[in-house]
């Protein structure tokens, strides 16, 4: 299930970071069994769930630590800028929404020049799929949730956006990905996006002179 795309413009945008903005190489399958996680269990959730405080603490740094390592070799995805570029010069605000611990995600973040309204890491809400951040990024811009567009790569993203009932973009980066269906719109790279986006606005425009045209000719 998702939550269609609005027929008005996309009011704002709110992305995933890893694999959406830039590159990650975290290996979570090869995390999970350093750490004693099941295959088939949430990483975070099973940290989060240890009631010994010095072993959770223990694998919270090593989760850091192996964020920070990412984040250090990160490179940003292809054309990345050019649609934070143009969603700027449209004046659609834009924020970040990542399960990345705080220091990890604006290491990222600066290193490569990104630009946001607001990021948003899980030490501040319950990470994705929880939908707690995209509505209060919502709440913030006072919108409705149906007219921000939330854009990642993984089906938590599709799950965050559909519970919070925002309009979700799936960017496969040319892979088969077995939950495109869970998406209100799948591109393969962030330029698709632009250029739905450009498209959308071009048919308001017309839309929007056809209206003043029957209006200024009482028709």
């Amino acid at each position: 299930m998702y939550t269609p795309i609005p027929c008005n413009m996309i009011n704002g945008v709110i992305f995933d970071l890893d694999n959406t903005l830039v590159s990650s190489a975290l290996d979570f399958d090869w995390l999970r069994q350093q750490l004693g996680c099941t295959a088939d269990t949430d990483l975070l959730g099973y940290i989060d769930d240890i009631s010994d405080l010095s072993l959770r603490t223990q694998l919270e740094n090593k989760v850091i630590e192996h964020e920070l390592a990412d984040a250090r070799q990160s490179t940003i995805m292809p054309e990345c800028k050019s649609l934070l570029s143009y969603l700027h010069q449209q004046k659609i605000p834009t924020a970040v929404v990542t399960r990345n611990c705080a220091q990890a995600a604006m290491l990222k973040i600066n290193h490569h020049q990104l630009q946001f309204e607001r990021i948003v890491s899980r030490e501040e809400f319950s990470p994705k799929p929880a939908p707690d951040a995209l509505l209060d990024i919502a709440k913030q811009w006072q919108l409705a949730p149906q007219n921000i567009l939330y854009v990642g790569d993984y089906v938590y993203d599709l799950d965050a956006a559909f519970r919070a009932n925002m309009p979700s973009c799936l960017v496969t980066n040319g892979e088969d990905l077995p939950f495109t269906q869970q998406a209100s719109m799948v591109v393969q790279r962030l330029g698709g996006l632009t250029q739905i986006l450009r498209e959308q606005a071009y048919l308001l425009s017309q839309e929007h002179d056809r209206v003043e045209s029957c209006i200024q000719s009482g028709n």
